[in-house]
């Protein structure tokens, strides 16, 4: 009886020496695997992001590809959301010429010979020259602290634009039969049924710039549409030239 006994006391400290071993080495092996797969996760989760971004950028040239041709077919004159006319820049109060404008926004995007792109943080004074898509404080993806960027975009006035007098809109004419004019941040809020899209990264904000279109006759020249996210807009931009 007391060998027995013995023998069942010597096998429960076996199994027990057994299963604290055993847990011992699970527990490690968790603890790399976990280590291990933690960067993965996250690398997995900015890709993610990225991927979301430039999605949402496709998006919003494709929408203002079909803007510029309803406006062409309408108002006879191909325009972006924003511009007040095809020959008016965004931001409205940009004065350069068409190219000096669009050296400055591949200064900021991909940069110029042996100058480096700038515009790679949403803190840098790039953004003063870049307007809010839709609105710099709308309620659901209002611009990160911190962001400079130029006024939002109101909508036209000068005498010969759409919707002004008797120049055909886009938007058509009001109850009393004016032509209705909209600002930029409504025009692409429009374009996306009323939803305002938002970037996926916690200091991201989607903006754009439009360089003018001009000239006559044989001579025209379309607009140029940049859109970019400010989390780092020499990674996540887009253009479209008509």
């Amino acid at each position: 009886m007391k060998q027995t006994l013995k023998r069942i006391i010597g096998t429960v400290k076996s199994v027990k020496g057994n299963s604290l071993a055993e847990f011992a080495t699970t527990t490690a092996l968790m603890a790399t695997l976990a280590a291990t797969a933690a960067p993965k996760l996250s690398e997995m989760s900015e890709g993610a992001k990225a991927e979301k971004s430039r999605n949402e950028l496709d998006k919003m040239v494709k929408q203002a590809g079909q803007f510029y041709q309803d406006t062409a077919d309408i108002e006879g004159r191909g325009r972006f959301p924003g511009q007040d006319k095809y020959n008016l820049p965004v931001p409205a109060a940009n004065t350069q010429s068409s190219a000096a404008h669009e050296t400055a926004i591949l200064a900021d995007l991909i940069g110029n010979g042996s100058t480096a792109a700038t515009y790679t943080s949403f803190t840098v004074g790039d953004g003063a020259d870049w307007v809010s898509v839709f609105g710099k404080a709308n309620a659901d993806f209002p611009k990160p602290a911190g962001t400079t960027l130029a006024a939002d975009d109101a909508a036209g006035t000068c005498g010969d634009c759409p919707g002004i007098g008797n120049y055909p809109s886009l938007h058509g004419v009001d109850a009393s039969g004016t032509g209705i004019v909209k600002s930029g941040h409504d025009e692409w809020k429009q374009l996306f049924g009323g939803e305002v899209v938002g970037s996926q990264y916690q200091d991201g904000h989607f903006v754009y710039q439009v360089v003018k279109g001009g000239g006559t006759g044989s001579s025209v020249y379309p607009p140029t549409l940049y859109v970019a996210d400010i989390e780092n807009a020499t990674h996540f931009n887009n253009v479209l030239m008509p």
